[in-house]
């Protein structure tokens, strides 16, 4: 366990003290929100990989079109 000084809004600090099992709440929000962040850049590098991957396959398209286009000609 850590042990950690922060410093909140006040606005935020009221709506913390109604909380009966603070360490534990700021923990599983804290918990929350860092996987969020991690499942956005998860998905953020898998989009970019999948198009990637369709550029590819939209070259070799290409290049298979051709070549089966005129072996039936």
């Amino acid at each position: 366990m850590v042990r950690l000084n922060i410093t909140l809004p006040d606005d935020l600090g009221k709506e913390l003290k109604k909380v009966s099992n603070r360490s534990r709440f700021i923990s599983q929000v804290l918990r929350e929100k860092l996987e969020r962040e991690k499942r956005q850049r998860l998905d953020k590098l898998l989009i970019e990989g999948y198009q990637h991957i369709r550029e590819e396959d939209r070259t070799l398209d290409k290049e298979w079109s051709k070549a089966t286009l005129k072996d039936w000609r």
